[in-house]
């Protein structure tokens, strides 16, 4: 029995040699198996130097038990006498606990690691198929394919290799293993192999000389008849081929008592897993030329021939290739990658985000689009760009100048590591995975594997934080910031993007006008100054958000043109470089229409709004019409008091379509440089915020806009009295908001229809009353219409009585007598919408309860007034749409548009508000809310009717900041329609599928009102 202080002292020295569980271990160098090696003096060093010297010891005693008896002499003396074996064999049964299982079952494939010659260092194809010869049936593949394996594996964990070449290596042995499959299902189909010539295509990493230990190897077939003359019967061979085909993708996927080997899989071939699994070339290049996307042209820059009929394989990559380099020149290409790379992130399961390797921000997925983006601009005209080979096309681009020297080093680094922990992830169970480990066994076995033997765990996340944050960073960074070098003074030895490269990157971006940006670029970034350092760090990321909108030259003027008219201040760029979100927010806004640039460069310090987290908030009807009112206050004349007033409304608007604008697109989130803070944001941490929902988007630009409005008529009305009479106006006077207006739902572009009444004061003559308020009005009205820099405010008094025939303005008593005598349906109808906005509250309040009566009829409407609602519906629909405009795409006259939703919500008021007070409103949205709940409607009804006037309202607003000016269609020009899509959610490309969604709901929202508003309702 060993003294206690002996089995002390060896287990601490099995401690300090890394093994987690020393009295297992101790166990297990006193087994009889090990009786002649445990006396080794180096025999616990170079298990202590493994990744898991625990596993590495377990599967040592596991294979010296399988080895035969005249076998395992011979192993253990070579243990002792070799030490390039000793640390190979270890090496590789610490670090896969799936190779060990392998040499368990197949004890005499140790002594594939026993040879050390130079030749070992760097196999080839040619040498894999040697190791491969002699397998005849799919099992014997699968033993020979693991004891090539062995030596790729010992090569890595011993560090003889790099990632890049074991990434190479594992792809030589897939090809080789690929043509032994397709030898195999030749042999057991001899008529099919004679009957055609068929090429395999590898594409993905296979093809890019980059593959990982277990992953899927992604193919192309091409085939043609074996027989070239003419009427060879090419049905028949594409028959025979694709069985062939299909049984070698099965010998190489399907388990059997040696499990797999990986899948190979097809489904990049053109139509994907619904199209056939062989082509003839003439049919790939068709759908090429006539149906392929953009990702598919990326898919093809690592195509290579692997197996089969060579000719016909470099004849297919021969043929595609001037596609696949034309591709960056196809509509929305940037937008479309950048577009499969979010879908990316967005399909990665929640729980899984922050230890995805591959997919995650930061992963190895961003290292590889953002190299194949470049390639695939700037391939078209530089050949040397044109690599499968991730890292070899990441030094040619930084060779090239296409990207800075730093950068392509850094990213070269974060991505060998990534590509280290992916591997040795995989090699430990051979299972195809970039999950990180969550468990601390599995995470010091990775880090130790990867060197890092110092507290592995703390050092492995340490290192990881580190390059995924460069990744992230960087992968903003690599295709704009060469933009800036390009029109900057370099050091010396620096290469810098030539002028046509960088044409050919932004035109790829979107620019129309690359020149223009390359001056606005030079203007913002060029110099030694402060600010020209921090616009340069700043740059890059603006760069990426006005590419992603629908007019990015438009983006980058307006914040040259802001930061001409802010730089010197002291908080602009600060506020820019500190606030991630106000620097996206910036960029939204600038790229995305009209309307909003313009407010902003009228005052560009409303920019501080955009940095301010509860900047974007509307401020309500009080607060404004205090500012307004304290404004007017202070201003020495009628005209510098409504001047300041619509500038506060001009101030106002910028702060609604800001928030519109960034609450339809959504913000990415992370900080400006992308930094991920190790204590805060675990490597794949997204700070994504969805965009808001359509009807809180427009609820919140209705009420803002109108709320506005009317705090800017209540300022306009004190500054006219104030100018005219003082204090007191001799005659009581309110404006009522109609439309509209009345009902809180105001666009940008939408005029204020409004009714004026006044009542006038105790011992006021009515002439003089009258003739005071008719010059309120008409000056109000002159006011709000100066030419300035402001926004106009149009008044629309047209739903008066008598319209435009009858006078502006009427006192209460006027009113009432007309409605009692002269009102008629089409009145009663308008005043559905009637609320006081500015003037005397109370007198308001009087001119409400006057026409609650006329709005809300007792026993609602008669059969006949129904009727005369009904044709004058029917009228205006046949009159009033413009000549020429298309009916289905009209948002407000067109077929379920903003008109039937709201006459058939008004209807529902007209017949039914005197007994249900929920439908007592002017707003639409609570009124069809309020039907609903009184089951006017049903709910399905509700819906559709709903969801279709949010749709119309989006439309309008989106026209309007668009193109600065209202519409109530889709613009014709591509850019312009290209951001209304925008605005809607839909991404780029894809404005036809906007298009008939619209077509869709309103179709629906018109078939709802043909049944409730022109059916039998009651």
């Amino acid at each position: 029995m060993t003294a206690p202080g002996r089995r002390s002292s060896t287990f601490t020295r099995l401690l300090r040699h890394g093994f987690t569980d020393p009295s297992a271990a101790g166990r297990l160098l006193e087994s009889p198996e090990l009786a002649e090696l445990r006396t080794d003096p180096v025999l616990l060093d170079a298990l202590g130097a493994t990744a898991d010297p625990d596993l590495a010891l377990l599967s040592l005693v596991r294979l010296v038990e399988a080895q035969p008896e005249d076998e395992r002499r011979t192993l253990i003396d070579t243990l002792l006498a070799a030490k390039p074996l000793r640390d190979r064999l270890l090496g590789v049964i610490g670090a896969s606990e799936a190779l060990a299982d392998h040499l368990a079952r197949h004890p005499r494939d140790w002594q594939a690691l026993v040879r050390y010659e130079h030749a070992d260092l760097h196999p080839g194809v040619e040498d894999f198929e040697r190791g491969l010869a002699e397998a005849d049936d799919p099992v014997a593949l699968r033993v020979a394919y693991r004891r090539c394996l062995l030596s790729i594996a010992a090569r890595d964990v011993c560090g003889t290799t790099g990632v890049a070449q074991t990434a190479a290596e594992l792809a030589d042995l897939a090809t080789a293993t690929l043509r032994a499959a397709l030898a195999i299902a030749s042999a057991d189909a001899p008529e099919d192999a004679a009957a055609c010539r068929l090429a395999v295509v590898a594409m993905g990493k296979c093809g890019g000389h980059e593959l990982n230990y277990v992953s899927d190897v992604d193919v192309i077939f091409v085939a043609a008849p074996a027989d070239h003359a003419a009427g060879a019967d090419e049905t028949k061979a594409m028959q025979a081929a694709g069985r062939l085909a299909a049984h070698m993708m099965r010998i190489c996927s399907d388990t059997n008592v040696e499990g797999t080997i990986w899948p190979v899989d097809a489904n990049l071939r053109p139509e994907g897993r619904n199209g056939p699994l062989v082509r003839t070339l003439s049919s790939h290049l068709a759908y090429y030329q006539r149906w392929a996307k953009t990702w598919e042209f990326q898919a093809l820059l690592k195509a290579r021939p692997v197996a089969g009929d060579s000719e016909l394989g470099e004849e297919y990559v021969a043929t595609i290739a001037p596609l696949v380099w034309q591709a960056a020149e196809r509509d929305n290409f940037v937008p479309d990658v950048q577009r499969m790379r979010r879908r990316v992130v967005d399909n990665i399961p929640a729980a899984e985000l922050d230890r995805e390797l591959k997919l995650g921000p930061g992963g190895l997925r961003d290292v590889e689009f953002a190299v194949q983006l470049l390639q695939l601009v700037h391939g078209r005209s530089d050949p040397s760009l044109r690599s499968g080979s991730t890292l070899q096309a990441l030094q040619a681009l930084a060779e090239g100048g296409y990207i800075g020297r730093a950068d392509a080093t850094r990213f070269d680094e974060a991505y060998r590591f990534l590509r280290a922990m992916e591997h040795h992830i995989q090699l430990y169970r051979l299972r195809r995975t970039h999950l990180v480990p969550d468990d601390e066994a599995g995470l010091r076995r990775l880090g130790r594997s990867l060197g890092l033997r110092t507290d592995p765990v703390a050092s492995l996340n340490q290192a990881w934080r580190k390059h995924a944050a460069a990744v992230r960073r960087l992968h903003e960074k690599l295709f704009y910031r060469p933009l800036l070098d390009a029109v900057a003074q370099l050091a010396p030895g620096e290469i810098r993007l030539s002028p046509d490269a960088a044409r050919e990157r932004l035109v790829a971006l979107g620019y129309v006008d690359p020149a223009a940006a390359l001056r606005h670029l030079e203007a913002l970034a060029s110099g030694v100054s402060r600010k020209a350092a921090i616009q340069r760090t700043l740059l890059p990321v603006l760069l990426g958000w006005f590419a992603d909108s629908a007019d990015p030259d438009a983006g980058l003027l307006g914040f040259r043109k802001v930061s001409d008219a802010l730089g010197k201040t002291p908080w602009y760029l600060r506020l820019l470089r500190d606030e991630g979100a106000a620097a996206e927010n910036l960029a939204r806004v600038l790229s995305a229409g009209r309307l909003a640039p313009d407010l902003l460069l009228r005052a560009p310090e409303a920019v501080a709004l955009l940095g301010d987290p509860k900047g974007l908030e509307p401020r309500d009807h009080a607060q404004l019409e205090q500012e307004i009112l304290a404004a007017v206050g202070r201003a020495d004349d009628a005209e510098q008091a409504v001047a300041t007033a619509r500038g506060v409304r001009r101030r106002e608007l910028f702060r609604t379509a800001a928030a519109d604008l960034i609450g339809s697109y959504g913000t990415e989130g992370p900080a400006l440089d992308g930094e991920a803070h190790p204590a805060q944001e675990p490597p794949g941490h997204v700070g994504s915020e969805e965009p808001a929902d359509p009807g809180d988007l427009v609820d919140l630009v209705g009420g803002a806009v109108s709320d506005l409005t009317a705090a800017t008529l209540a300022g306009t009305l004190r500054a006219v009295v104030r100018a005219g009479w003082g204090d007191e106006l001799p005659t009581r006077f309110a404006i009522i908001g109609m439309g509209r207006f009345g009902g809180h739902e105001l666009g940008y572009g939408s005029d204020a229809d409004v009714l004026f009444v006044h009542e006038p004061r105790e011992g006021v003559d009515e002439r003089e009353a009258a003739e005071a308020a008719s010059r309120v009005v008409s000056e109000m009205s002159r006011l709000l219409q100066i030419p300035s820099g402001d926004p106009p405010l149009l008044i629309d008094a047209d739903l008066r009585p008598e319209g435009r025939n009858g006078p502006l303005v009427r006192t209460l008593k006027s009113y009432e007598a007309y409605y009692r005598r002269w009102s008629r349906v089409w009145e009663s109808h308008a005043l559905l919408r009637a609320e006081p906005v500015a003037g005397d509250a109370d007198l308001g309040r009087r001119f409400v309860d006057l026409i609650d009566p006329l709005r809300y009829p007792v026993e609602g409407l008669g059969d006949d007034a129904v009727r005369e609602i009904r044709r004058l519906k029917a009228r205006m629909e046949a009159e009033r749409l413009p000549r020429g405009a298309d009916p289905t795409l009209h948002a407000k006259l067109g077929r379920g548009g903003l008109s039937d939703v709201e006459w058939t919500v008004q209807l529902f008021q007209l017949q039914h508000a005197w007994a249900e007070p929920g439908l007592r409103t002017t707003r639409t949205r609570e009124a069809l809310a309020a039907a609903c709940a009184a089951r006017l409607i049903p709910a399905e009804d509700a819906q559709i009717l709903d969801e279709a006037w949010v749709l119309a309202t989006r439309v309008r607003n989106a026209v309007m900041l668009v193109r600065g000016r209202a519409g109530d269609t889709f613009p014709s020009h591509t850019r312009e329609l290209a951001a209304v899509g925008r605005y809607l959610g839909y991404e780029p490309g894809t404005v036809g599928s906007m298009i008939d969604a619209y077509r869709r709901v309103t179709r629906r929202a018109r078939g709802v009102v043909e049944e409730r508003f022109y059916g039998a309702v009651s």
